[in-house]
């Protein structure tokens, strides 16, 4: 699947019964366990330094639907909303659910926590998908970071499922800008930051959950686009270098908080947010609460998935390259 052009490989069978009672136990046996078909199917020759994928597995509870374990090329991430789009969208496309006009609800554990999806249906077909976030907060506005070769950097620390060092082009003086022809120093200079900041910021720390404590990757946002109905640009560089072709849904998560944190956006305004393919996403907030010693934000977050095609891949004992490997 893809959703606003970042791929998603739904592993739907075929892969060894994981161990746990939740899905973040399920994480830590498939990490500790199978590593080997994580990147068996996420590396070439089956995929690429930038493919995506998702893992299907109970829920945590009965009230749950299912859950979703994320794949990419560094490991496992805790929250993704351009996946939780497209399993939302594939829920009602292969009739996992009993599928009704109008909207359909879906409760999917993620190992950030439990996300509810909206799949709006008509005449049959999937015409968009809302999900609303786990709890979503700031820990700290212009933050700064001594960067090689960038010198010092403005950025945001918020958490929307993941934590991102939120970078806005207009505070830095860059000499790149967020176009495809920049995709090389996006990668490049996106790293720089996250390292930088992992190494500075003692405070990637979740309230509740050690496994979700660290830093998933640097956002760029635009702020000058000049595209009609357009509010923003992101651009996502994540895990080991991988550019996310859409908006990015736990990053727009993310940014509910801080825009409502500076008081640009209350309850029930829209921002709308384009990507490096000019992909968008539609974010808003939905509602606060207190979360643990932060003031959080319930984000929604909206857009649109597609199937591209369905694959049964084998994996022989005997080929040398079975696990996989990336060139760049």
């Amino acid at each position: 699947m893809h959703t606003g052009g970042e791929p998603l490989r739904v592993i739907v069978e075929g892969f060894p019964e994981l161990k746990g009672n939740s899905v973040l136990e399920y994480r830590r046996d498939c990490k500790t366990n199978y590593d080997d078909l994580r990147t068996a199917l996420m590396f070439e020759p089956r995929g690429h330094a930038d493919m995506y994928g998702c893992l299907l597995l109970p829920p945590n509870d009965d009230e749950g639907d299912f859950g979703i374990l994320f794949l990419h090329n560094e490991g496992y991430s805790t929250m993704c909303g351009h996946a939780i789009i497209a399993i939302s969208t594939l829920a009602v496309e292969m009739d996992w659910i009993d599928v009704k006009e109008g909207v359909n609800t879906l409760k999917i554990d993620a190992p950030c926590g439990r996300i509810t999806s909206y799949v709006n249906v008509k005449d049959g077909k999937v015409t968009g998908v809302r999900f609303h976030c786990v709890p979503s907060f700031v820990v700290g506005l212009d933050k700064t970071v001594n960067v090689n070769g960038l010198g010092k950097v403005i950025y945001d620390l918020a958490y929307g499922g993941a934590f991102y060092a939120y970078v806005d082009m207009a505070k830095n003086n860059f000499d790149f800008n967020l176009s495809r022809n920049a995709y090389r120093d996006i990668i490049t200079n996106g790293m720089k930051i996250k390292h930088a900041v992992m190494k500075q910021d003692h405070e990637i720390l979740h309230p509740f959950e050690a496994d979700l404590s660290f830093l998933y990757g640097t956002i760029f946002i635009d702020n000058t686009t000049q595209v009609s109905g357009i509010d923003s640009r992101n651009v996502c560089v994540f895990a080991e270098g991988e550019v996310d072709r859409c908006p990015t849904g736990s990053g727009v998560s993310g940014r509910m908080a801080i825009h409502k944190s500076r008081k640009e956006i209350d309850i029930g305004d829209h921002m709308t947010i384009e990507s490096i393919t000019d992909s968008v996403f539609k974010g808003s907030v939905i509602s606060e609460e207190d979360y643990g010693p932060f003031k959080a934000v319930i984000p929604q977050v909206e857009g649109m998935a597609h199937i591209t095609g369905m694959q049964t891949f084998v994996i022989d004992p005997n080929d040398p390259m079975k696990n996989g490997f990336i060139l760049r």
